[in-house]
């Protein structure tokens, strides 16, 4: 089975092409724009094959699961936490691993600067969660590089989309740097807040206690009932209660649905959410924005 989209929680943006004209000519905006971004969330069967080139640059930043790409004749694989970027002009092909389907924020885009970030990234490279990580911030720029496309076209708010595009293409480019100019540090003796910062780079996944243990170094006894004894609860249900916190911060600050929220903060099963939120909020999640809504 073959499928471009149309999986559950998934969202697109596919700028019309009298817009992608208009950018085109806009000096500021002709040097770098979006013609196309998605989140597409454990996406079995995901299938795209382009034999006649694009004119467009597509980015693919695997979050989770697995995947292949291949164009001049040459298959790579990827896997959580790589990205790459396909060359315009070129024929290309990529596909998910169905026994391990990816996650995937993708962008397509073009302009006189596409180029040079596009320069060396055909293989993948890895952006791995660690003390210094900013994966959320990375992702909470996408979100907003999304919804500034989705509210309105105007040139102002075009310009602002570019000026995000270089912002998100360098934080993955230049990943270095993004890292080291973060105001935030984590102290590494704090096992809380190393795990802490630990579980919300990784807030869209499913982790077990033994991946956050080998992260620390420790074994998974040994990390569990340290953990415990500092916070009261186990390592995953404090992670539930991570997880829950911020599908809160996404039910009041955007008009996501429930089936699209639910991928966001590492679940499948909507109603399984649902019953989760309540427990740990005494509200279930449409209740919340409710209460949230009335100010």
């Amino acid at each position: 089975m073959k499928l471009k989209d149309g999986f559950i929680g998934s969202r697109t943006i596919i700028v019309p092409q009298m817009i992608v004209k208009m950018m085109e000519t806009d000096p500021l905006v002709s040097e770098l724009f979006v013609t196309d971004i998605g989140y597409y969330p454990h996406a079995k069967y995901h299938y795209r094959e382009r034999i006649t080139p694009i004119d467009q640059y597509v980015l693919i930043y695997c979050l989770n699961g697995k995947g292949w790409y291949k164009f001049d004749g040459k298959e790579r694989q990827v896997s959580a936490g790589e990205y790459f970027i396909l060359p315009a002009g070129k024929p290309h092909a990529y596909r998910t691993l169905d026994n391990d389907p990816w996650t995937i924020y993708w962008i397509h885009f073009k302009g006189r600067l596409a180029a040079l970030y596009a320069q060396g990234a055909e293989e993948p490279s890895c952006i791995k969660a660690d003390l210094f990580s900013r994966i959320k911030e990375r992702i909470v720029l996408f979100e907003e590089l999304f919804n500034s496309l989705r509210e309105n076209y105007s040139m102002e708010g075009l310009r602002y989309m570019s000026s995000l595009l270089h912002y998100f293409l360098g934080s993955i480019r230049y990943v270095n740097h993004f890292r080291r100019s973060s105001l935030h540090k984590t102290d590494s003796s704090d096992m809380v807040g190393v795990v802490s910062h630990f579980m919300k780079e990784n807030i869209e996944k499913r982790l077990t206690i033994k991946d956050i243990a080998n992260y620390l170094g420790y074994s998974s006894s040994y990390f569990s009932g340290k953990f415990k004894e500092q916070t009261g609860h186990s390592p995953l249900s404090y992670f539930n209660i991570m997880k829950v916190n911020e599908a809160c911060a996404l039910l009041s600050s955007t008009d996501m649905k429930i089936n699209e929220i639910c991928p966001k903060v590492g679940f499948d099963d909507p109603y399984y959410f649902s019953r989760l939120f309540t427990s740990i909020m005494g509200l279930s999640p449409t209740e919340y924005r409710k209460e949230v809504g009335k100010g």
